[in-house]
């Protein structure tokens, strides 16, 4: 049997989604959808007016299509700003690049998003379907009794209010469920990441590669790629091997001008007037990732190296299949429910392992380097713990 939270003054919500990105987003909207009171909280979105925050995870792959055009939301990357993705060109394994592209895939091109554009149109599509949404942090969660009990900071005030759910969808934060269950990482990797905005005098002209650069390095790897706003460089290695000279925008650079490939993609950019970006890149997963009232979803469940470029295709099917789980839970007809949406992101985690390893044993130039060596060691760990 379902008890109904008594609310307080912050609203009626059967479901509080902390988190607006493409997880969160497409959770309210499946539950919004499905007749439940949401209240979306988001406090990561530029607000009108603002320049909105650069992220790295702006490719959308082919396989996301058949998803969006389930969820009505395939005309939210068909038009705007978005570029069409041609596919892959690698130097991985081998100094060569060799490319992989999209043009006999069934689902036809990805995409190189605008997130930020992205990212707000699945909040209106939310909104549109009877979400509320709100710029607020959630700041403090516990269970009282069958109810979620939430602290919201907005604005600089404090307002306090009851649900029955409580998703988090706040990324590699994972603000609620990491006080909840243990966060299991796989490694040490980060990205430091720019964007160059403008060609200098006499550049080459208009950049109109649309196809991804991946190029591996000794210790680590770089991606570039054409987005809507410019280029985006960024260089994949462990935290303990990242030198200071990449915390700046000449020092970044510098290390980039080493490479074969990613260097010639850079000609005529002028060097950014910012210092460049740092994020947690590494494998991450959340376990147990649902608990009594409630569910983890998106980054916050299961984060990917960037390597496998599935993100945001990730954040889509968990956060839709979240949605379904808590309606499902609302309605107190399965006992079932639970289970089977940690056993749905346990295929998931499997996949991934078994792609992530393959995909660095491929590169074995560099045995001895600590970067690939490290890869190495842990696919020969996994490989000998049982199932």
């Amino acid at each position: 049997m379902n008890t109904r939270a008594t609310p307080t003054a912050g609203g009626r919500f059967e479901v509080v989604v902390a988190g607006g990105g493409p997880a969160g987003a497409v959770t309210a909207l499946v539950l919004a959808r499905a007749g439940r009171r949401v209240l979306l909280v988001d406090d990561r979105a530029a607000p009108p007016g603002t320049t909105a925050r650069l992220t790295i995870g702006e490719t959308l792959p082919p396989a996301a299509r058949p998803l969006l055009h389930d969820l009505g939301l395939w005309s939210h990357v068909t038009g705007g700003r978005h570029l069409r993705s041609t596919g892959i060109l690698a130097s991985w394994g081998s100094p060569e690049l060799y490319d992989r592209s999209d043009v006999r895939d069934p689902n036809g091109h990805g995409r190189h998003l605008d997130r930020n554009r992205f990212d707000a149109s699945l909040r209106s599509a939310a909104v549109a379907a009877g979400t509320e949404l709100r710029r607020a942090a959630v700041v403090r969660h516990h269970a009282q009794g069958p109810a979620q009990r939430l602290l919201l900071r907005r604005e600089g005030a404090f307002e306090e209010l009851l649900c029955d759910w409580v998703v988090d969808a706040t990324g590699r934060r994972c603000v609620i469920g990491r006080r909840l269950a243990v966060r299991h990482r796989q490694d040490r990797l980060v990205a430091a990441y720019t964007l160059l905005d403008r060609r200098v005098p006499h550049g080459r002209g208009t950049d109109e590669e649309l196809r991804t650069l991946v190029e591996a390095v000794p210790d680590g790897w770089w991606y570039t790629v054409r987005v809507p706003a410019g280029r985006l460089v960024a260089y994949l290695t462990d935290s303990d091997l990242a030198g200071r000279t990449l915390r700046t925008p000449t020092g970044l650079l510098a290390h980039a001008a080493r490479t074969r490939h990613v260097r010639t993609r850079l000609e005529g950019y002028a060097s950014p007037a910012t210092a460049p970006r740092w994020t947690a890149a590494h494998g991450l997963r959340l376990s147990p990732p649902t608990g009594p009232g409630w569910l983890a979803t998106g980054d916050a469940a299961l984060a990917f190296d960037p390597l496998s470029s599935q993100g945001v295709l990730t954040a889509l099917h968990t956060g839709a299949h979240a949605g379904r789980t808590v309606d499902l839970c609302l309605r107190g007809t399965d006992t079932q429910t639970l289970a089977d949406y940690t056993a749905f992101l346990d295929g998931i985690a499997d996949a991934y392992r078994g792609h992530h390893a393959h995909c660095y044993g491929q590169e074995r130039r560099w045995p001895t380097h600590p970067f690939w060596k490290r890869r190495v060691d842990s696919s020969m760990s996994s490989e000998q713990r049982p199932s």
